[in-house]
C-alpha cells in the first residue's frame, strides 16, 4: 500500500532516482534541485528574509475560530495593533452552543463582529460554516499561504500551503511581523491508482498516519502530493486526505494544481485565481512516500490516537486482542482508579456493536462524503435500538446543495439527525456519547476525552475514527461494525462529483469588512472577556518548583488544557487557567498557585519570611520563583496557545521535555515568555512534583545566546548538577522570553 523511502530522491521522468545516483543522471546538487518543488516556489514568494535557509514568511490571509480569536485580537491590541493588515476571517464554529456558559459564547461572537468592524475583518456567524470549509470555498488557491489558529489549517488540495499555529503567531502577523522558520524538509507523496468502491479519504489518511506518525517520518516537513493517482480524486476527496496530514505532525502540505481544481474554482466563482502547479522535472525531495490508492482498504483508528489504526478487516480478525489493549490503554492514559466495563462486552455474536456514528467537520462533513453516506443508506432505517447517527454538513452552501438534491431528506428518512455547521463533535462539545459508549466518527481526532467525557467524574467513553462510507455501512447494519467494502455494491467516488455552488447563505449573513477598518467603532466586551494579566521580565536567577511531571510517551494539548466545555472560558485567561491539566493532574493548579502567591510577595517584599524560606537561601532581589511542567513529549495536537498561556498565567516559567511533539507548541511556550528547556535524559532523572530546579544566571545566559545552561536539580534535599538545552532559539525568541511575553516585547 505504502512504500516509504527516507533518503533523498530526485523526481525525474515520472519516477524517482536516489540522491547518490543524481550526478550520473546529470542532475544538479540537491540544494539547487530542491528549487523544483512546489513548496520551494510558494515559500520563496512569501519569504522576505533574503535567505531561503532561514525564512521570514508573510501570509496572504488568516483564519481563527471563536475559541481563539478573542485572545489573538486582545494580544495584538495590547501590543499596538491598529487594524488587520491582511484578510482575517473570524468564524464561529466551535463555541456555537450558546447554552453552555450562559451568555459567554455569544458575548465572544458579539466581540468578534465588533472587532471585524473596527479592524477590518471578515465575520462568519455561528452555524454558517466550519472554519476550514469557509477558507477552502473563499480563499484557498494555488500559490497562496494561509495561517490559521487551528491545527487542521490545511488547504493543500487547493494548491495552498496552509499552516496551523498558536495564537501568538497570528498576533505577530497582525503586528506586521513574520513567521520565522528554518527551511523545512519536503517529502513527496506520490499517488498512483484509484480507490476501490467503499474506500474514502479518511481511509487513505489513516493509512498515511499510521505509517508515518510513530517514527516522525514527516515531522515538521511539508508533504507534497502529486502523481497520476491525483487525477482520480475529486476535490472533496483530496481535501479529506489533506486535512488529516496534521496528524502526521507535518508542518504543511501542498498538492499539484490540475484541471479538476481549475474547474472547481470556476464553480466557486474564483476561476481567475487558478494557475497550474506541479513539481519540476528533476525536483529533489528529502523522502518519498508512494501510495497505491487501489490497495487501501477501509480503516479504523482505535482510541486514543489517529495513528492507532488498522484495516477494519485486521480489526475483526484480531478483535479480542485489540479491544483488550484499548482497555489497558484506558486505565493507563486516563489514570482510572477502577476498571470501566470492558469493550470486549460489545462483541455480540461475533460482531462488534458500536453505539454512535458521527459524520462531521472539516474532514467528514464535506459534500461528497455525505452524498456517499446517503447513497449507502438509501432511506433505509438505521433502527430504533441503541445506535444513532448524526450528520453535520460542513457549510451552509454545502448544506443547501445537499438539500436541493434530496440527500438531506434521504438521510433524515433513514433516521439520521442533521445538525448545523459546527465543529463540536471534533473536540467534545457535541454529541457526547453515554458512559461506556463507543462512537465511530469521520472527524479529525480521537484523543482521550475528545468525545466530551469526564473520567475524573467516573465517565469514560470512546471514539474511533472511520470514513463516512463505513460509518454509513455500520448504520445500515444497526451498529454492527462494517467496512463499506463489505457491502454488496458500494457506491463509486467519481473524480468529478456533480456539484453546484450557491453562496447565497454567505451573502445573507457574513460581514465582509476586509480593508474597511473603522477606528471609530468600539469593541464590545462581555463580562467574561478579560485582558491578559501582567507578566514580568525574566529575572537573573530562577528557582523553579516542579508542579507536574508527566511520563506518558506523548502529552496532547487536550491534556494540558482540555477541550469541550472549558472552551467557553477561553476569553478569560485567569478563569481558563483553572482548567490547566485538570484531567491529567488535578493538583497542578493548586501547586502552581501556591508558588505564584509567594512569587508575587517576593516582588513586593523580597525579605518577607515566607519568601526567604521558599528561596532556600538565595537573594530575593534577583532570584525569581516560578513553576515548571515536565513532560517527555508535550504538545501533540491542537495549535491552541492556551496550553502554554495557562501555565504562564499560573506563574509558569519553563517547560522541560525530552523533545517537543510539534513546532507550534514550542512556539507557544516561547511566545508566552517561558523557557522551552530540553534534556534528553530527563526520563532518567525521576523528576516528581515538589522537586526544585535552581538556574543561576539564566537571564545573562539566555541574552548571550547560550544553547546550554547549567542548573541544579534538588530532589529530597539532594543536589545534582544537570544541563538544560535551548537549541535553535532565534534572537527575537530570546528577547520575547527576556521581556516576559510577546505583549511586553512588542508593546515596549
Amino acid at each position: 500500500m505504502l512504500k516509504i523511502s527516507r533518503e533523498g530522491m530526485y523526481y525525474k521522468n515520472g519516477g524517482f532516482i536516489p540522491a547518490q545516483e543524481g550526478p550520473a543522471a546529470g542532475l544538479p546538487a540537491p540544494e539547487q534541485a530542491r528549487q523544483g518543488t512546489m513548496a520551494y516556489g510558494i515559500l520563496k514568494a512569501h519569504n522576505i528574509s533574503g535567505s531561503m535557509e532561514e525564512l521570514a514568511i508573510r501570509f496572504d490571509a488568516m483564519a481563527s475560530h471563536d475559541i481563539t480569536y478573542v485572545g489573538i485580537i486582545q494580544t495584538a491590541r495590547a501590543s499596538g495593533m491598529k487594524e488587520f493588515p491582511v484578510p482575517y476571517v473570524l468564524t464561529n464554529c466551535h463555541n456555537s452552543l450558546c447554552a453552555v456558559g450562559g451568555t459567554i459564547n455569544e458575548d465572544d461572537h458579539v466581540f468578534g463582529l465588533s472587532a471585524a468592524k473596527k479592524y477590518g475583518g471578515e465575520f462568519v456567524p455561528a452555524h454558517q460554516s466550519v472554519i476550514h470549509s469557509y477558507m477552502r470555498e473563499r480563499y484557498a488557491a494555488p500559490g497562496k499561504m494561509i495561517l490559521g489558529s487551528d491545527s487542521h489549517t490545511r488547504y493543500g488540495a487547493y494548491g495552498t500551503m496552509a499552516v496551523g499555529e498558536g495564537g501568538p503567531e497570528l498576533a505577530r502577523q497582525l503586528l506586521k511581523k513574520t513567521y520565522n522558520i528554518s527551511y523545512p524538509k519536503v517529502i513527496a507523496i506520490y499517488l498512483t491508482g484509484a480507490p476501490i468502491p467503499g474506500v474514502g479519504p479518511q481511509d487513505v489518511a489513516l493509512e498515511l498516519i499510521r505509517s508515518t506518525f510513530k517514527d516522525g517520518t514527516v515531522k515538521n516537513a511539508v508533504m507534497e502530493f502529486f502523481g497520476p493517482g491525483v487525477a482520480n480524486l475529486s476535490m472533496d476527496y483530496r481535501s479529506g486526505i489533506d486535512v488529516m496530514t496534521t496528524e502526521t505532525t507535518c508542518l504543511s502540505s501542498v498538492w499539484c494544481a490540475d484541471d479538476t481544481l481549475k474547474d472547481h474554482l470556476a464553480v466557486l466563482g474564483r476561476g481567475d485565481e487558478f494557475k497550474p502547479q506541479a513539481p519540476a522535472d528533476g525536483a529533489y525531495y528529502d523522502g518519498v512516500i508512494e501510495v497505491e490508492l487501489d490497495q487501501i482498504r477501509p480503516m479504523i483508528a482505535l482510541p486514543f490516537h489517529p495513528s492507532n489504526a488498522y484495516t477494519i478487516k485486521e480489526f475483526k480478525e484480531n478483535m479480542a486482542d485489540l479491544l483488550h489493549q484499548v482497555d489497558e490503554d484506558t486505565m493507563q492514559q486516563l489514570k482510572l482508579k477502577s476498571k470501566p466495563a470492558s469493550l470486549l462486552d460489545k462483541i455480540v455474536d461475533g460482531k462488534f456493536m458500536v453505539d454512535q456514528g458521527v459524520i462531521a467537520g472539516c474532514s467528514g462533513g464535506t459534500y461528497q462524503n455525505i452524498v456517499r453516506a446517503a447513497q449507502i443508506l438509501e432511506g433505509r432505517a438505521i433502527g430504533s435500538d441503541a445506535f444513532w447517527l448524526s450528520v453535520y454538513p460542513t457549510s451552509q452552501p454545502v448544506n443547501l446543495e445537499l438539500t436541493k438534491r434530496g440527500y438531506i431528506s434521504s438521510l433524515m428518512a433513514a433516521g439520521a439527525s442533521i445538525r448545523s455547521c459546527f465543529c463540536g463533535p471534533c473536540f467534545g462539545a457535541g454529541d457526547v456519547p453515554a458512559n461506556g459508549a463507543f462512537s465511530i466518527r469521520h472527524s479529525t481526532r480521537n484523543f482521550p476525552n475528545r468525545e466530551g467525557s469526564k473520567p475524573s467524574d467516573g465517565q469514560v467513553s470512546y471514539v474511533a475514527l472511520m470514513d463516512a462510507r463505513s460509518i454509513a455501512a455500520t448504520a445500515l447494519n444497526g451498529g454492527a461494525l462494517t467496512g463499506a467494502d463489505e457491502l454488496p455494491s458500494a457506491p463509486v467516488d467519481p473524480a468529478v462529483e456533480p456539484f453546484a455552488y450557491d453562496p447565497t447563505p454567505y451573502k445573507a449573513r457574513v460581514y465582509f469588512g476586509v480593508g474597511k477598518a473603522d477606528p471609530s467603532q468600539e469593541l464590545v466586551f462581555g463580562p467574561n472577556i478579560a485582558d491578559w494579566p501582567e507578566q514580568v521580565a525574566l529575572p537573573e536567577n530562577l528557582l523553579l518548583t516542579v508542579c507536574s511531571a508527566i511520563y506518558d510517551p506523548v502529552t496532547t494539548t487536550d491534556e494540558l488544557i482540555p477541550s469541550g466545555e472549558t472552551s467557553s472560558y477561553r476569553s478569560n485567561p485567569i478563569k481558563l487557567s483553572e482548567f490547566a491539566l485538570s484531567r491529567k493532574d488535578p493538583q497542578y493548579v493548586p501547586r502552581a498557585k501556591e508558588i505564584l502567591a509567594v512569587e508575587k510577595l517576593r516582588r513586593a517584599d523580597p525579605e518577607a519570611p515566607e519568601v526567604k524560606e521558599a528561596l532556600m537561601g538565595h537573594d530575593g532581589k534577583d532570584t525569581g520563583l516560578g513553576s515548571l511542567v515536565m513532560a517527555l513529549k508535550p504538545g501533540d495536537g491542537s495549535a491552541r496557545e492556551q496550553a502554554a498561556s495557562c501555565q504562564r498565567v499560573l506563574g509558569g516559567v519553563a517547560n522541560l521535555a525530552a523533545e517537543y511533539a510539534t513546532k507550534r507548541y514550542r512556539s507557544n511556550v516561547v511566545n508566552w515568555g517561558m523557557l522551552p528547556f530540553i534534556a534528553e535524559e530527563v526520563k532518567d532523572w525521576n523528576i516528581q512534583p515538589g522537586d526544585r530546579l535552581y538556574i543561576p544566571g539564566v537571564r545573562s545566559a539566555l541574552d548571550s545566546g547560550a544553547e546550554e545552561i547549567p542548573a541544579t536539580l534538588i530532589q529530597n534535599g539532594v543536589e545534582k548538577a544537570v544541563n538544560l538545552k535551548l537549541p535553535g532559539m532565534t534572537r527575537e525568541e530570546r528577547d520575547i522570553v527576556l521581556a516576559g511575553c510577546l505583549i511586553n516585547y512588542y508593546a515596549k
